[in-house]
């Protein structure tokens, strides 16, 4: 059986990175890359996986 995801794309606000972050796992969402946003390199955007039940 395929293991199958689902994505998510969030912004983050410098002073709150740790917050969003465990917020976002306490509902198993797990970090997989943090990049620059495409606007603005100095706005971070995480991109965070889970899998479908």
């Amino acid at each position: 059986m395929t293991k199958k995801f689902e994505y998510a794309t969030v912004p983050l606000l410098v002073h709150a990175t740790k917050q969003i972050l465990d917020t976002w796992g306490e509902d198993g969402w797990e970090l997989v890359q943090v990049v620059p946003g495409p606007n603005n390199p100095e706005q971070l955007v995480a991109y965070l996986k889970r899998e479908k039940a």
